[in-house]
């Protein structure tokens, strides 16, 4: 059985950083943000579609690593953080978030401690949206009951307590 460890948590958080760090120190791969490589590729200006797009491109993905054997596996992101980023960009999700059940092992939700970074497929990056961002994405780990740790630090310290934060959930 694959274990996964999904990032979790607004943008600019740092978790495309963290993703292959986590999986070269636990010995498995990434699975890469796909709504970033959406984004570059068809812009920022996303439909209920698109972000549907994105989550159920994301999950098979995931299931298809997962079935080819890879362990543990690193999300960078996943179907209940495009469900958050619609929340963000339309105040309401498709009924296809809420019923998608394949949830990871392991939620690091990333806190917003980090400086807010321009990159060209950000969208929040005020004080008060990064706030909203980020309590919203605590919000679906709670209401999802899921495994999760919360996640700060700089560079180094961010490594060392998402490595804590996994090895304390017994999945290193």
């Amino acid at each position: 059985m694959t274990r996964t460890i999904c990032l979790h948590g607004p943008e600019s958080t740092g978790k495309s950083m963290l993703a292959p760090r986590l999986a070269r120190a636990l010995g498995g791969a990434v699975v890469d943000e796909y709504g970033r490589t959406f984004a570059e590729a068809n812009g920022l200006d996303f439909t209920m579609a698109d972000l549907l797009s994105i989550a159920q491109t994301h999950d098979g993905i995931t299931r298809a690593l997962a079935a080819g054997g890879i362990d543990p596996l690193i999300l960078d992101t996943d179907p209940l953080m495009t469900a958050v980023w619609a929340d963000m960009l339309f105040g309401r999700r498709d009924p296809w978030f809420d019923d998608w059940s394949g949830t990871a092992d392991l939620y690091l939700l990333l806190d917003i401690d980090l400086p807010w970074v321009e990159d060209g497929t950000r969208m929040f990056g005020s004080v008060a949206d990064r706030q909203r961002f980020f309590d919203l994405s605590r919000a679906e780990l709670e209401r999802r009951g899921v495994a999760w740790a919360l996640v700060g630090g700089q560079g180094d310290a961010r490594f060392a307590n998402a490595l804590a934060a996994v090895q304390a959930a017994g999945l290193a």
